[in-house]
């Protein structure tokens, strides 16, 4: 009998809004935007044909009918990622999915894998750096997550903390190095990342510059091409800049570097803490520090 299913990717949207109750902090999870995760969710709504969510000046809160789905659309991912799991496991495929952000996975964590295949050539290795913030209801086992740890459900294992220091082209450096305050310098926005200018700013004892002015980006890695280009002056985060430096490409403009607060950690499942190919993934990476590959 054919089934009457709606999109996996519009449901995947509605259980992360529904158990954090609100769309931003949804799209930060799954790396989306809000916009995204709102157009997502009236798409299901209107393929229902019922409201999921109510909106208040509050935030958002689980219609009737919402708080009837929400607990059959969790149980239902997460059933079909544990028998997926299960199949895979029966069939002797032996598979780490590890979700990670472009940036982190193709300048941090590649380096690694190479090594890390040679010690277990027996598990495969899929890197997704289609979301953020996996809750390991679609088949990822391991993630690399921003933030400060104290998340419940899960073991993490810190990895790093960044560093962060303003860099430019090399011709645009010679041009502004004198330059006294941030309003005076052509400046590049991050606009995903939760520590940026102001943070640099603050802990410098400079004045914040108005985030609106300059160019803006949604990656790092378009930050700092667009840096590299003469563009202007980007919150350098190091290691993951660490390669440009070494190059040339881009040159700190301005000293001292100011430790992040926030961290790179190493997460997984509670529940799966036993798991030998998960275990062997930490031990590696505990063994073999990131930005000292």
């Amino acid at each position: 009998m054919r089934h009457r299913l709606p999109p996996l990717n519009a449901l995947r949207l509605f259980e992360a809004s529904a158990r954090l109750l609100s769309f931003k902090n949804a799209a930060e999870e799954l790396l989306v935007t809000p916009s995204a995760v709102s157009h997502g969710i009236q798409a299901l709504e209107q393929w229902l044909g019922a409201p999921l969510f109510a909106r208040t000046a509050r935030g958002i809160v689980l219609t009737e009918a919402g708080t009837g789905y929400y607990p059959a659309v969790q149980q239902a991912l997460a059933l079909i990622a544990r028998s997926s799991d299960e199949i895979a496991a029966r069939h002797g495929r032996r598979r780490l999915t590890i979700s990670a952000a472009p940036s982190f996975a193709s300048r941090l964590l590649m380096p690694l894998l190479a090594g890390f295949r040679a010690q277990h050539p027996e598990i495969g290795v899929v890197i997704d750096t289609t979301r953020e913030r996996a809750d390991f209801t679609d088949g990822v086992d391991l993630a690399i997550r921003m933030g400060r740890g104290g998340w419940q459900g899960v073991t993490a294992q810190e990895l790093l903390r960044e560093s962060l220091v303003p860099v430019c082209s090399p011709a645009l450096e010679a041009r502004i190095r004198d330059a006294a305050e941030l309003a005076d310098v052509p400046l590049i926005h991050v606009t995903t990342v939760s520590e940026d200018w102001a943070h640099w700013a603050r802990a410098t004892g400079r004045r914040p510059p108005d985030p609106q002015q300059g160019l803006r980006f949604d990656t790092v890695l378009m930050a700092y091409d667009a840096a590299a280009r003469g563009l202007g002056v980007a919150i350098g985060r190091r290691p993951l800049v660490d390669a440009e430096l070494a190059v040339g490409t881009l040159v700190t403009l301005w000293e001292p570097a100011v430790p992040g607060d926030t961290g790179y950690w190493l997460v997984s499942p509670e529940n799966r803490a036993d798991d030998p190919d998960i275990g062997a993934f930490r031990a590696w990476m505990a063994a073999n520090p990131i930005g000292l590959a």
